[in-house]
């Protein structure tokens, strides 16, 4: 008979550098399925020289976390320069952000809620809230687990002058301007650092992942962070995916919800959505996202490893596979394939916010 596994506690042995660090930042550290980053709890974090919390999802994985920020009317963060990717969007309030380039140069931006940018590698930085009024809260989707677990060394982190002139982009990439690349449907990019609207900026229509979708990835910063938007019309949802760990997910505009269910289980685990919910679904967990708003839903998702730079051979698969059946290689459900409940869930959701379906031309409603 096999006996349970026992913890056995020593100095030197299975340490975790980043989970270190984080207990010792003295701030509120929320680990959850789901979080509603505008209620995640936060106080004073000396790091930042404002208020702050860590948040760890579920579905994060090993290489990604999110740092609120919370900054009081008229407040600053206090200068960041650091060896880690981040991409920082927008939950509320308005401000502005400097970045000090290689050359010596600095260049700033400005910033509102639902607001999208990142910060080049080992730039110096520093964020200012300009309302003297309204707070302003960020979420940090970074890569500081990956790094300070693979050196262990915050020196090296935190106190490390070197430079990387190639990721910073140009004067444009910090105005809201950035490069359409075209490849094709659901791999098209935009490359930029600064994205100011996620709410209204321009989609490309992506049919393989169902139901009238658009979408686009980002490249920001020319860094191993991913970033992609997606839109569902009015009355749809997507086609049931699964992928590895640590896609972060970010409901923008509108409300819904999403199931989540392992390969051959009854039972759904459900989030229910809105701008300020972020949620990660497991390692290989199934998921599908629903749109029950009067208007089109937008979600942003956040990951490690991207379209130009997949740096897994797992996230290589998934960028391959996101339109493919699971029957043919793939990462996706199609419709004719889902649960038989899925359909039915979603008309009752509808039908408590008085919106019609708009799935008709996509799947046959009468089965």
């Amino acid at each position: 008979m096999n006996k349970p596994m026992q913890h056995i506690p020593h100095p030197k042995l299975l340490l975790d550098p980043y989970g270190a660090w984080a207990a010792n930042q003295g701030v509120p550290i929320t680990e959850d399925f789901g979080v509603d980053l505008l209620k995640a709890e936060t106080k004073p974090w000396a790091r930042f020289g404002v208020d702050g919390g860590i948040v760890n999802l579920k579905g994060r994985g090993d290489f990604v976390s999110i740092f609120v920020l919370d900054l009081a009317p008229a407040a600053k963060t206090s200068p960041q320069q650091h060896m880690y990717e981040e991409a920082v969007y927008v939950l509320s309030g308005h401000g502005s952000t400097t970045v000090e380039t290689s050359d010596g140069r600095k260049h700033s931006f400005e910033w509102g809620p639902k607001s999208l940018f990142a910060l080049p590698l080992n730039a110096k930085y520093q964020h200012f809230n300009s309302s003297g009024q309204e707070r302003a809260r960020l979420a940090s989707t970074n890569n500081l687990a990956m790094m300070l677990n693979l050196f262990h060394n915050e020196a090296f982190v935190f106190e490390n002058n070197f430079k990387f002139p190639e990721r910073e982009g140009t004067a444009k990439s910090f105005s809201g301007e950035g490069e359409f690349i075209p490849v094709r449907p659901g791999r098209n990019m935009w490359e930029t650092n600064f994205v100011p609207d996620l709410a209204s900026f321009e989609l490309k229509a992506w049919k393989e992942r169902g139901a009238g979708g658009s979408n686009m990835m980002f490249v920001l910063a020319d860094a191993t962070m991913h970033a992609h938007i997606s839109q569902m019309p009015v009355g749809t949802y997507k086609k049931g995916h699964r992928h590895g760990a640590d896609f972060h997910v970010f409901a923008v505009t509108g409300h819904g919800y999403s199931l989540l269910w392992y390969d051959g289980e009854k039972d759904f685990v459900r989030v229910d959505w809105k701008h300020g919910v972020v949620f990660a679904p497991p390692d290989q967990m199934f998921h599908q996202h629903f749109n029950t708003s009067p208007d089109p839903a937008r979600y942003l998702a956040i990951a490690f490893g991207s379209l130009r730079y997949p740096f897994t051979e797992q996230k290589r698969h998934v960028f391959t596979g996101m339109d493919v059946s699971v029957k043919d290689g793939g990462c996706q459900i199609e419709y004719e394939h889902q649960d038989k409940r899925v359909h039915k869930i979603y008309l009752d959701e509808l039908a408590k916010y008085g919106v019609k379906s708009g799935m008709g031309p996509f799947i046959n409603e009468a089965a």
